[in-house]
């Protein structure tokens, strides 16, 4: 074949070959972010919720303060919710919530482990199972058993109401997290100030990243210890919470703290996000996320825009905290 019948053949194939990719991309999207309808897996979230406070409170007992709390949260994983190295007398342990083959997984650096299933059981029957468990790798914790942030707390020893799990679910929630979790990390590395890791907490069941403004935050009136230490410092902080009470839908959010005046009043975008005055936070649903032509464009945009409003109402140093 000549040069020119090669370069021809290009122009015909390579264009083609690309509109190919792309169509498989677009019709791929969907199912990259994939649905989460709260009312088809409301139990499974909440039993869920549980028994992530029941393993996080054992990292909590276990491991030395950080600033913030933040060696309490998990981290997204390759397989579900990771607790990271957990020190435990000469040796480290870690906890994983195993959301492909749906098991929690305990290994040790003394070289043993345990392995319980994730299937439909109560909190009460997950607690017991769990602290069997670590006993059996000659692991000895006591926990607070009473729930955290939730309203009607009932002690996981006692709590035989929440009960459900759906595998699907689980599994989908996990997908968006790893999705969330790569944006959130892109954003983070525009700053270059004090950032937080982007990780879970699972007393309030989000994925967030908190970027500081350097300056200590006015004290709150009448804080208990664990909100003057989370906002002993300005903050504006990003996530990805799943949804409840008067936000029926999982959705990203943002907010400042102090928040500045006129901050609630800021257009940021993409357009579908919308100020709650209760909550005190911009929202942008998932579901508008998902259904975006980019659900990474979108997203990044409702980060930068909502950090931009508050950042420069604050009178944050940008030129200082941002890469540029």
């Amino acid at each position: 074949m000549k040069p020119n019948d090669l370069r021809e053949q290009e122009r015909v194939i390579v264009p083609s070959l690309r509109f190919s990719m792309k169509s498989a991309a677009d019709s791929s999207k969907q199912a990259a972010w994939p649905e989460l309808p709260l009312a088809a897996w409301q139990e499974t979230y909440a039993t869920l919720h549980m028994w992530t406070q029941i393993v996080g409170k054992v990292r909590l007992v276990l491991t030395p303060l950080v600033n913030h709390w933040w060696e309490v949260p998990f981290y997204v994983s390759a397989r579900g919710l990771t607790t990271s190295a957990i020190p435990y007398r000469d040796g480290i342990f870690e906890v994983e919530f195993d959301f492909i083959d749906h098991k929690l997984t305990i290994e040790t650096s003394w070289g043993s482990s345990k392995t319980l299933p994730l299937q439909p059981q109560t909190v009460a029957d997950f607690y017991a199972n769990f602290m069997s468990a670590l006993r059996s790798l000659g692991i000895e914790v006591k926990i607070w058993t009473m729930p955290c942030e939730v309203p009607n707390p009932v002690r996981f020893e006692r709590d035989k109401q929440h009960s459900s799990y759906d595998p699907e679910y689980a599994h989908r929630l996990w997908q968006i997290l790893i999705l969330s979790d790569t944006v959130f990390k892109e954003f983070r590395s525009r700053f270059i100030g004090k950032d937080s890791p982007v990780h879970f907490f699972w007393g309030s069941f989000d994925l967030c990243v908190t970027r500081f403004s350097g300056r200590r935050a006015p004290e709150r009136p009448a804080a208990d210890p664990i909100t003057r230490e989370a906002y002993s410092h300005e903050v504006i902080s990003a996530g990805f919470w799943p949804g409840g009470g008067d936000v029926q839908g999982a959705a990203f959010y943002v907010y400042a703290a102090p928040e500045p005046p006129g901050f609630a009043e800021q257009k940021v975008q993409p357009a579908a996000a919308f100020y709650h005055p209760q909550m005190k936070e911009f929202l942008l649903m998932y579901d508008d996320v998902r259904q975006s032509a980019s659900p990474r464009e979108a997203l990044l945009s409702f980060l930068q825009s909502t950090y931009d409003a508050g950042a420069s109402l604050a009178h944050w140093d940008r030129k200082e905290l941002e890469r540029l």
